[in-house]
């Protein structure tokens, strides 16, 4: 077969030949498991010396031996109890919710414990003097945590009655909810993928505020723990690379590997462990497996030919599942017999220890195993670690759960199950407490052994976790420079709206107070958006610095990479550049520094490719600036049906976090951005995220007119009245929002100088907020408090029928069509994309400045005020 290192000269042949030659006389000799034992005991070596590329997968046993365990440090048997009842209070606490119907799920938290409970006792940072070590809870192990939170003083009996009761104010969330549980919750994690992605992310901008220096972070580790299951979302594995690149070794993964996702198997007829051990290493990234528990050392030991590590190795986790839940003789036929050089072993084993190793040792269960991992995890320098924890699922929660298909839908045991599982755990719980209809939490007490302990050793790691804190540290309002520059118009120089955003950011990035903490995010489109200005000036993080000569040095605006670079440009990835967003928008809780984000994007790949992470930044509390660039339908030519964006601001309205606006002018950028400034880092700091669209459509921009301010913030104002007109005329109001305003001022022409009718203009920045003003004013009346609406009271008084006009579809701007006391007409651009020039695209659309005055004229017909003949003959003009 011909060879890779063919092309390269060997300067031994015959050495050569005689390492192969040995390696075929041992495969003959002693078998090929000899000769693979061999191969890999030489290539590890050969890593560990001259650079060699790691193997890609490893035999199913533990990466650490038994013998090369540290000693534990903590005291095992406390430790046990204080899981105990961890996962007591969690079965309970899902249980008494099960009567109201509100269901729960016990078996990922009973799989997880340990894994759980060893960081808690010997390696979760606290942020009592610092920023703390960032937990990403797996989100289905929540009652576990919520049963700990008990424990340790913060939560009553009355808080864990209220699990998925939270609709009076008191109640616990599902699953980890920042914007529900603020003072717990630091990160959301239930929609599965975004975790792990998201943990990536923000190691690197741990690294990113230490590298710029805003922030010390050396003493901060991000933890992700995950399932099994979840590492099949695309997000899970979607930026490896990056953490191995970057060398994250303050990133450890924690994957709970007990072999089921939702329904049943993660793998039925293969290995997840292996496989994941494969995409790791392929990634870069330092893995420990940590599978079997002690009581598989002995066993181990007997294996002089390889054949358990083969049987390991080729047996499908669906029937390890089964093996967990089968009596001795089923294992020892099914697995022991299946190679004669089994056999010997297996029946060397009693059933007891047949049982033991199937059904319950498993080093997930074991905190010395949790213990070796972890540590050897910290230890690693240079690249992140992901450990590989086998577990059963519904450990401990007795036959009826464990290792069953169907355990993730299992809501509550029953009372014998309860009594075998306090029996199992040896809690002290008599049994007239669980005589009971509901059975009863366990505390204890304050004074207890147990939680003396825990308080011992939460205070050495700097403080209970998790735990969210918010100190406010107001920014100053930038200078009012910058923004009148924009507000001042561009005078005969045709700019778009996206170029001004630019500008006005790169000025306010220069503000002594405030500058450095803008933190521009940008999936590799810098230059579409005319941000190339900032490469030489600001710079592009990397971790390395720049290690080579950029083709362009030579040029003013050349690439400019740099360790203390602020802008952070992620390459086409979107749900990168998000998880780096988000980040940076909770950097004020995470670490206690605000910082001022702004991520832009094309605007069609914004909440259409990643709304689900947006909903998560919302969650999470997120502030920052998030544009949507070459917005509209019809406004970025050439590009067509999948850039050609007419309906993100539909789908950012249904995000209570999001404000949003679309405004029309530069001095609306301007007066927008700097009232989200004072909202969102202000003394009032809110939590909310801006998002503003921004065309790439050059038209000069007007100065601002006085006394808009209010009007652009609320969502609507009169930009510009009709021409001077005898009494008698016919009048229509033309609202618009974006680059539609151009469309509206010229139909404003088209209808005074050729059809008789007075239009006056309005620009609306944002239908989303008029529409949640005027929701804002129904509630208040159904309370007795009479409110008109913002939009009502603007509109009231002017005379004739509106039409609303948008490069969006037309559901943009009916939402306020309810509060609005005239006949209503919207266009807008229902419909997919295409390519062609703006003309032509905007007559396709029926959106352009001749469509608006027809439609003008129509809405003034079905009124009576022009004669139906006139819409025919305007139609026929322009021909429509």
């Amino acid at each position: 077969m011909p060879s890779q290192l063919d092309q390269i000269p060997d300067r031994d042949p015959e050495e050569t030949a005689e390492w192969r030659e040995s390696l075929e006389a041992v495969t003959k000799a002693a078998g090929p498991h000899r000769a693979a034992y061999l191969m890999q005991r030489t290539l590890e070596s050969a890593a560990d010396r001259s650079g060699m590329p790691v193997l890609l997968e490893t035999p199913y046993i533990n990466t650490i031996p038994t013998s090369a365990e540290p000693a534990y440090p903590g005291d095992e048997a406390l430790e046990a109890r204080i899981t105990a009842w961890n996962r007591w209070n969690a079965a309970a606490m899902v249980t008494r919710g099960s009567k109201l119907g509100l269901g729960g799920h016990i078996a990922t938290f009973a799989s997880a414990a340990w894994l759980y409970e060893t960081g808690f006792e010997h390696f979760f940072h606290g942020k009592d003097g610092g920023s703390g070590d960032q937990l990403y809870i797996q989100g289905h192990a929540s009652p576990g945590i919520y049963a700990r939170a008990f424990l340790d003083g913060r939560l009553t009996e009355a808080h864990l009655d209220h699990f998925r009761r939270e609709a009076g104010g008191d109640g616990l969330p599902s699953y980890p909810h920042p914007r529900r549980l603020p003072w717990l919750w630091e990160f959301p994690t239930v929609s599965m993928g975004l975790g792990p992605l998201s943990a990536i992310y923000q190691a690197r901008f741990n690294r990113y505020l230490e590298h710029r220096g805003i922030k010390d972070t050396s003493g901060s580790h991000v933890w992700a723990f995950l399932g099994d299951g979840e590492m099949d979302e695309p997000e899970s594995t979607a930026s490896l690379a990056l953490a191995s690149r970057e060398g994250l070794d303050n990133l450890t993964f924690v994957i709970n590997c007990n072999l089921q996702r939702l329904d049943g198997p993660v793998r039925p007829n293969f290995k997840i462990v292996q496989e994941l051990e494969a995409q790791f290493r392929a990634a870069g990234w330092n893995v420990i497996k940590s599978l079997w528990g002690a009581a598989w050392d002995e066993v181990l030991a007997q294996d002089t030919e390889g054949a358990l590590l083969r049987r390991l190795r080729e047996t499908p986790d669906a029937q390890f599942q089964t093996y967990a839940t089968k009596d001795a003789a089923y294992v020892r036929d099914h697995f022991f017999g299946a190679d004669p050089a089994l056999r010997g072993i297996g029946t060397r084993l009693d059933d007891a220890k047949v049982l033991e190793l199937f059904r319950a040792s498993r080093a997930g269960h074991e905190p010395r195993k949790v213990y070796a991992a972890y540590r050897a995890a910290m230890e690693h320098k240079g690249a992140p670690t992901v450990i590989l924890a086998q577990t059963v699922k519904g450990w401990t929660l007795g036959e009826g759960f464990e290792s069953r298909n169907a355990n993730h839908q299992m809501k509550k045991l029953n009372g014998a199950q309860f009594r075998t599982m306090r029996d199992l755990l040896e809690l002290p719980i008599p049994d007239s407490a669980l005589d009971a209809d509901v059975v009863p939490y366990w505390h204890p007490g304050e004074n207890s052994p147990e939680v003396q302990y825990l308080q011992e050793r939460r205070a050495a790691l700097g403080g209970l976790v998790p735990a969210r804190k918010v100190v406010a540290k107001p920014l100053p309002m930038p200078a009012d420079k910058a923004f009148k520059a924009l507000e001042k118009g561009s005078g005969g120089q045709e700019i778009a709206t996206t170029m001004a955003f630019v500008r006005l950011v790169k000025d306010l990035m220069r503000e002594k107070e405030t500058g450095r903490r803008w933190v521009p995010v940008v999936p590799d489109e810098a230059r579409t958006f005319g941000m190339e200005s900032l490469f030489p000036s600001a710079g592009l993080y990397s971790p390395k610095g720049q290690t080579y000569d950029p083709v362009d040095r030579d040029q003013l605006l050349y690439y400019k990479e740099a360790k203390d670079g602020q802008i952070l440009n992620e390459g086409i990835t979107e749900a990168g550049s998000l998880a780096d967003f988000t980040a940076a928008a909770t950097a004020y809780a995470t670490h206690g520094e605000p910082m001022i984000p702004f991520y832009i994007f094309y605007s069609m790949f914004g909440f259409q490719r990643t709304a689900d992470q947006f909903w998560a930044l919302a969650d999470q509390l997120g502030r920052g600036f998030v544009i949507g660039a070459t917005a509209g339908r019809t406004t970025m030519t050439g590009e067509g049906l999948q850039h050609a964006d007419g309906h993100s601001h539909l789908l950012a309205s249904t995000n209570p976090a999001a404000v949003s606006y679309d405004p029309a002018f530069a001095y609306e950028v301007a007066v927008i951005v700097r009232e989200g400034l004072r909202r969102m880092y202000g003394p009032q700091a809110e939590d909310v995220f801006y998002y503003l669209t921004v065309y790439n459509e050059p038209k000069v921009q007007p100065a601002m007119p006085e006394g808009v301010e209010e009007g652009i913030l609320k969502g609507l104002y009169r930009y510009q009245q009709a021409p001077a007109m005898p009494q008698d005329t016919p009048r229509v109001q033309l609202l618009a929002s974006g680059t539609a305003i151009h469309w509206v001022l010229e139909a404003q022409r088209l209808l005074a100088e050729e059809w008789g009718v007075a239009a006056d203009v309005w620009s609306a920045p944002s239908w989303t907020e008029l529409r949640r003003e005027a929701m804002e004013c129904d509630a208040a009346r159904l309370h007795g408090e009479e409110r008109v609406p913002y939009v009502t009271r603007a509109l009231a008084g002017a005379p004739g029928p509106v039409v609303a006009v948008s490069d969006w579809m037309r559901a943009v701007p009916d939402q306020i069509a309810p509060w609005v006391d005239h006949d209503w007409t919207s266009i807008g651009t229902d419909g997919f994309g295409l390519s062609d020039t703006r003309d032509a695209a905007r007559r396709h659309f029926g959106v352009d400045p001749q469509s608006v005055a027809v439609q003008a004229l129509a809405a003034l017909a079905r009124r009576g005020e022009v004669k139906p003949e006139t819409v025919k003959e305007a139609a026929e003009r322009y021909g429509l």
